[in-house]
Formats: C-alpha cells, sequence, structure tokens
C-alpha cells in the first residue's frame, strides 16, 4: 500500500515510521526544509525510544521517504493522512489553518481518487470543513474527482509511542462510505490478523472519542490530586487512598497518581479545545473547567511547599531540579509543571540549577540562561537549599542518599512525583504531594 502522510512532528513521523515497518511504502510531507533535510541525513528532530532505529531500517529498505513536495507523490497514492498541528488559540479552541492548508493543496492537485485521513485531533465536524475545502478547490478548476475523508485518531503515550502504535488498546476509525472502510481495513491488516481491535464508527463519533479518551484521563489525574490535597489536611496518605480505589475492578489504578500536575501536547490543549466546543455548541463542560482550573493551582504547589517551610523567607534561595520534560521517557516540555515552578522561582529571586536525561537541550531552547544546566543528578545539588524531583525518570529512583545530603546546603526534598521511600532518607527532610 502507498500512503503520504503530511507532517513530520510526533504523531506524524512515529505513525510513518511505524505503517513502513508494517509492509507500506509511506511518502512524510513537512514544509519544513530543515527537517526533511536532517530526517534525510538521517537525524530524529524528536525524542522517543526505538523511533531513530525504525526510521534508519524503513528508510534503508526503501518503504519511507521523506520530502517537501506534498504534490511529488500525492497522485501515486491511495490514502493521504494529515498529521499536521492543531495548537490552540487564544480562545482554546483548536487551531485548524495547517490542516486547512493541506486540504487546499490536495484539491488544488487532486486528479484521481484519494482517501483523506485526518490523524491531526481535531474538533468534531472538522472533517466537514476538510472536505468542503477540497471540494472547492476542485470546482476552481472544474474538476470532478471522486474523494473521501475519514477520521483516525491516534492514541500514543509518548516515551511508548512505538508500542502503542504496534500493540494498541485499539484502533478508532472514522468513515462514510464503504470503499473508505476497505482501505483502510487494508492498511490496518496486520493488526486485525493479530485481533486487535479495529473500531469502525462515524467521523463525528471518532473525532469525539480522542477528545474524550483524552478528557476522561486528565480528569482522573485532577481527581487524584484533589484528593491528595484534602489527604494532606485530614491526616490521611494519598497513595494507600490511591491503593485502596485502584483495586476496585470499576475504577482501576491508571491516571490516579498524585503530582504536580499535567502537561504536555496532548491534555491540556484538548481539554482546552473540548471545554470551546462545548461553549461553541451550547452545552457548556463545567467538569473539564474544573479539571482544567485543578491542574493550573496543582502546577504551584510545590512552589507553597517550598515557600511555606522557609515562611515565605526564600529570596537568594538555591534551587535544584530534577526533571524537565512533562513525564519520563520524552523531551517534550510543553506545559510542563517544571516550568511553572521555574518561573515561580526566578521571580522569587531563587537561583536554579538543573538536570534532566534527554531535555536539556529543550530547556536552553525554552529557558536560555536563566537557569543553569547540571551535567548529572549530583552536579545539580551544589550547595542547593532544596531540591525538587519533578519528572520521575528511573535514574533518579536510587540515588546516594548521603552523597545529595553532603552536597546540599540545606537537605530539604520536595517530591512532586511521591516516588520515594521515606525511609531511606535518613537526615534529608522529606514533603510530598498527598
Amino acid at each position: 500500500m502507498n500512503i503520504s502522510i503530511v507532517g513530520t512532528g510526533y504523531v506524524g513521523l512515529v505513525s510513518g515510521a511505524c505503517f513502513a515497518e508494517l509492509g507500506a511504502r509511506v511518502h512524510c510531507i513537512d514544509t519544513n526544509t530543515e527537517k526533511i533535510d536532517r530526517l534525510n541525513n538521517g537525524i530524529i528532530p524528536i525524542y522517543e525510544p526505538g523511533l531513530e532505529d525504525l526510521v534508519h531500517h524503513n528508510a534503508k529498505a526503501g518503504r519511507l521517504f521523506f520530502s517537501t513536495d506534498l504534490t511529488e507523490s500525492l497522485n501515486d497514492v491511495e490514502m493521504l493522512f494529515i498529521a499536521v498541528g492543531t495548537p490552540p488559540g487564544e480562545d482554546g479552541s483548536a487551531d485548524l489553518s495547517h490542516v486547512l492548508a493541506v486540504a487546499k493543496k490536495i484539491g488544488q492537485n487532486l486528479e484521481k481518487y484519494l482517501l483523506v485521513v485526518t490523524k491531526s485531533t481535531v474538533p468534531v465536524g472538522s472533517s466537514k470543513i476538510v472536505r468542503g475545502v477540497i471540494e472547492a478547490e476542485l470546482d476552481k478548476r472544474g474538476k470532478n474527482i471522486e474523494f473521501d475523508v475519514a477520521s483516525n485518531p491516534e492514541f500514543l503515550k509518548e516515551g511508548a509511542a512505538i508500542d502503542d502504535f504496534m500493540k494498541p488498546d485499539r484502533v478508532v476509525v472514522g468513515v462514510e462510505s464503504e470503499r473508505a472502510r476497505e482501505l483502510m481495513t487494508g492498511l490496518y491488516a496486520p493488526m486485525l490478523l493479530s485481533n486487535f481491535r479495529v473500531i469502525f464508527m462515524d467521523i463525528p463519533s471518532a473525532e469525539m472519542t480522542k477528545y474524550a479518551a483524552n478528557a476522561m484521563l486528565a480528569t482522573r489525574i485532577s481527581f487524584m490530586n484533589e484528593i491528595a490535597n484534602l489527604c494532606e489536611k485530614v491526616g490521611a496518605d494519598a497513595n494507600m487512598v490511591r491503593k485502596g480505589i485502584g483495586t476496585d475492578s470499576r475504577i482501576g489504578s491508571k491516571f490516579l497518581y498524585p503530582g504536580a500536575g499535567f502537561g504536555g501536547s496532548c491534555f491540556p490543549k484538548d481539554v482546552k479545545a473540548l471545554i470551546r466546543t462545548g461553549r461553541d455548541h451550547d452545552s457548556p463542560l463545567t467538569l473539564l473547567e474544573s479539571v482544567e482550573a485543578i491542574n493550573e493551582r496543582q502546577k504551584k504547589v510545590l512552589f507553597r511547599k517550598f515557600s511555606e517551610y522557609y515562611k515565605g523567607d526564600i529570596k537568594g534561595k538555591k534551587a535544584a531540579v530534577w526533571g524537565l520534560s512533562y513525564k519520563p521517557g520524552t523531551d517534550d516540555m510543553r506545559e510542563a509543571p517544571s516550568l511553572t515552578l521555574i518561573g515561580q522561582l526566578l521571580e522569587a529571586g531563587c537561583t536554579v540549577r538543573a538536570y534532566d536525561p534527554v531535555a536539556m537541550d529543550e530547556a536552553r531552547h525554552r529557558l536560555g540562561d536563566s537557569i543553569e544546566y547540571a551535567d548529572d543528578i549530583y552536579d545539580a545539588l551544589n550547595d542547593a537549599d532544596v531540591l525538587f524531583h519533578i519528572t520521575e525518570w528511573k535514574e533518579y529512583r536510587m540515588p546516594d542518599w548521603q552523597k545529595v545530603k553532603s552536597l546540599m546546603s540545606y537537605p530539604l526534598l520536595i517530591d512532586g512525583r511521591g516516588v520515594f521511600d521515606k525511609t531511606a532518607l535518613e537526615g534529608i527532610t522529606y514533603l510530598r504531594i498527598g
């Protein structure tokens, strides 16, 4: 099968490499010339475990290609996936300008049947808009060319994206014709053979499924954070409560860990977009409005604990930070709790020295010389008055705590993920959420 994927960001590049691994011939398209040049030279623009090897293997095998020219392969492929960004606008709505630019280009150059699949996260009704743009461009050219539009939202977790793609919980596909269904069935045939669930539905339901899934997971996180904050007030242990409710088969334990709030490219953006969709359709989503507000407050909890411990006398204090990415397994710092904390620390007159296993370059890009960058976990600690643990990278799990204590000016550890064993922290003041 011959396909194109427009957009070589996280979703597009992972999807392209995985489809190629399944045997498809994949043309990855992007308008960013520098990015395409780097990909053609084997340089991967994002950090994702296993992705570099997958890209190199399939490029060498002649199944994966990179280009800046959408028209070059447009009329040679059976389907085209739109996987460009849909960043939030000022009002929280998803910006469809990149998606519609692709649709316009398709309409201007299409010469034969094509299945156009939206893989970008788009609001309900977006596929109709994509269809309208393509039809308008075909009408301008006086062309009557049949095409279909489908929706195939992604459910990839950064840090585990390749496994998520190859061994999915489910694949959701929204179609409006039998021809489109047959093409999508053919593309996902290897997964069907392995008994993975490919769920076909109408397009609006597929578009809504993506938002509803992320909104549910975000809701679980904010719920647990609210419970954890209350646990602190009443003397309960949030980790015990989490285990107690997580063993209920109706609830389960996933996404019930108290912490410093959620970040990344999906949850914050998708919650905002779904809230906006609700307002636009006179169906306000007050639960999700609360989820968003709780998360913004939660990102400030670590700084509050720090300030309260020192009774507000924090100007000039030195802060060490372990973890900058919004979660382990990625260098993504979009909406990361670390950014909120570091901003508060700098505003309060503190100095910050940070370390992350993979996100240092991204941090330098975002923060410049406003903070210091350490070479390893211990280098971050010199003369620190506090250590913040924000991202639960595995290499932070079993440090030499006596060395940690000896390097710090004052041994205060504020754990934003609640992963350390308090009994191993002799001589270190330990504060956590919940």
